[in-house]
Parts: C-alpha cells; structure tokens; sequence
C-alpha cells in the first residue's frame, strides 16, 4: 500500500502499489540487504584486525577498553 498526504489540504490517498513501484520497492529492499552485508562484513573485518593487535601485544578487549576509555 502507498500512502499519499497532501499537507496543504490534510487529504489523504491510500491505495495499491503499481507494478513499476512494487519492483522498485524489492530492487530497494535487494540494495538495503547488501548494504547491510557489506556493513557487517566491514565491521568483522575491523574486529579481527583488533583482535589481531590486542593478540600480539597480549591484552583483552576488556583490557583495551579499560586502557583506551
């Protein structure tokens, strides 16, 4: 469903999705998971290069947490 508010007039129109809108919407909502993966493939990525150093100067996360604030 889509809605429509026009706020000069507070008329409001709900009604079905058009084929054109429906395949944007999955195209949007294929493009959001993505960014998503990507996002959490960044982050362990980060997270491992982290570890890599708290590894080989021998502290905890916890430790770095309470060293670094």
């Amino acid at each position: 469903m889509k809605t429509i508010i026009n706020c000069e007039t507070g008329e409001v129109i709900v009604r079905e999705l058009n084929k054109a809108e429906k395949d944007q919407q999955k195209i949007d909502e294929d493009n959001i998971k993505a960014n998503e993966a990507l996002i959490t493939t960044e982050q362990e990525a980060k997270d491992a290069a982290r570890q890599a150093i708290l590894d080989r100067i021998g502290l905890t996360a916890d430790e770095a947490k309470l060293l670094l604030g």
